[in-house]
């Protein structure tokens, strides 16, 4: 397995530090989904760990970001976050169209004690990872 180069912004370590325990380990697992699906894309060997709006977000040369956060003014539900004016979350809606919730054309929304499809989850987060390479793709290679 080839070596993916993460380069982390040290502030986004501070804001998953500073959610509320009881959200913190559902925003790392997300996290986690991201970096261990990039890893498992071989034409990615960087990625862009910052802040976007002060939310994590994840960046790499061929893609459409994601971000993720969890709000306090809707204290039981989490989300990521794509680029509403791509073609991701409509494709996403189509083929997870049971399998998730989804906030427009912008978001996957969680509930707290949700099971996260991994594998379903994973095949967006690539989708997005490797966008300007399948946005011509009818289902973005999903």
């Amino acid at each position: 397995m080839k070596n993916l180069e993460i380069k982390t912004n040290p502030a986004v370590e501070i804001v998953f530090a500073n959610y509320p325990d009881s959200v913190r380990n559902n925003m790392l697992a997300l996290r986690g989904l991201v970096i261990e699906t990039a890893e498992e894309i071989d034409e990615i060997t960087n990625l862009e760990e910052t802040l976007k709006w002060g939310e994590p977000s994840y960046l790499t040369k061929n893609g459409s970001t994601i971000r993720m956060d969890w709000k306090s003014k809707f204290p039981n539900q989490y989300a990521m976050y794509f680029k509403c004016t791509s073609r991701l979350v409509d494709t996403f809606k189509m083929t997870f169209k049971n399998t998730f919730d989804f906030e427009g054309k912008r978001a996957i929304v969680f509930k707290m004690d949700d099971r996260i499809p991994e594998e379903e989850l994973k095949s967006c987060i690539k989708a997005a990872l490797t966008y300007h390479k399948v946005k011509h793709l009818a289902t973005l290679g999903i």
